[in-house]
């Protein structure tokens, strides 16, 4: 029989100085329902896969260890989908990067009771605090109440719009990948996926912390022509998700297209070297709408 109440993910790498407090959170959560947790270890070159069999050993019914023999994200393998996935027995889906940590013990507890007072929604998220390497802290809450938000303003949010370690999401809906999530299959594409049926239950309280800037972490990973790949395959999902939703998302799809359109041509405009054709057209007019507005906007600072 299984009773797994919650299955969490955890993806690790190199994160030898981070991951203990990784494990000791989940380990540390106050729960009345089994949970478990699969850790994958993408080939680390440090101690972090020695750490993740320590808590093995200790947590055998708990901590299940994935240990790659040679880098899978190098490969262009989708971790949690195609190397994990599978071993999902959760009725519910947490996630939690192997630098990151829970902070409150009650906090599957709460999310689970959150979704289960909420049958008709799929996701559920909470406040985050994010952490530098030099120290420097700050909140990451989209809301100071708790609430249902709806799918437009995740849409709206992009992928920065809560923290991954605050991701709770039934394992029905994780499991299941619409076309658009076959673009790009990402945490962002999961809120929205989550968020579709009847919006995204928030809790106001910060439960988690989100490191930011590490070495090796995904925001280093993703700059320069990284970044700009990456952005066309935000596109191309929102596109897909246009697609998939008949248009009933399409003005805050649309507007998170052209936030991002500004932000790359304030960046320097290389983003247009990787669009298709068809999609020059929507871009050169946001040009011409970036270079009216500086130009307004020296015409003002001369004044």
């Amino acid at each position: 029989m299984n009773d797994v109440k919650v299955t969490v993910i955890c993806l690790t790498y190199n994160h030898e100085a981070w991951i203990r407090d990784a494990l000791e959170s989940f380990v540390d959560q106050d729960v009345p329902w089994p949970i478990e947790v699969l850790v994958h270890d993408d080939a680390s070159t440090d101690r972090t896969a020695a750490i993740v069999r320590e808590f093995e050993s200790r947590y055998p019914d708990m901590i299940y260890g994935f240990y790659a023999p040679q880098n899978r994200h190098s490969q262009g393998i989708i971790i949690s989908r195609d190397i994990l996935m599978p071993y999902i027995r959760g009725e519910f889906v947490a996630l939690c990067e192997g630098d990151d940590y829970w902070t409150d013990p009650g906090k599957l507890r709460r999310q689970v009771e959150a979704l289960e007072a909420n049958p008709k929604v799929d996701i559920c998220a909470h406040s985050a605090r994010r952490l530098r390497p030099d120290g420097q802290e700050w909140n990451d809450a989209p809301r100071a109440y708790n609430c249902l938000i709806p799918a437009e303003e995740v849409i709206l949010g992009g992928g920065g719009f809560v923290a991954t370690s605050s991701l709770l999401v039934r394992a029905s809906c994780y499991k299941e990948i619409p076309p658009f999530r076959e673009e790009l299959f990402n945490d962002y594409s999961l809120q929205i996926w989550g968020s579709l049926r009847g919006g995204m239950v928030y809790l106001s309280d910060f439960l988690s912390v989100y490191r930011q800037g590490l070495p090796g972490s995904w925001t280093e990973q993703h700059h320069g022509q990284a970044h700009v790949e990456y952005r066309v395959l935000i596109r191309n999902m929102l596109r897909a998700l246009d697609t998939y939703t008949e248009g009933k998302y399409s003005k805050a799809i649309e507007e998170r297209i052209k936030l991002y359109d500004s932000d790359d041509l304030a960046s320097g405009g290389h983003i247009l070297s990787m669009l298709k054709p068809e999609q020059l057209p929507t871009t050169w007019q946001q040009i011409r709408r970036r270079f009216q507005w500086l130009c307004s906007q020296f015409r003002r600072g001369r004044k």
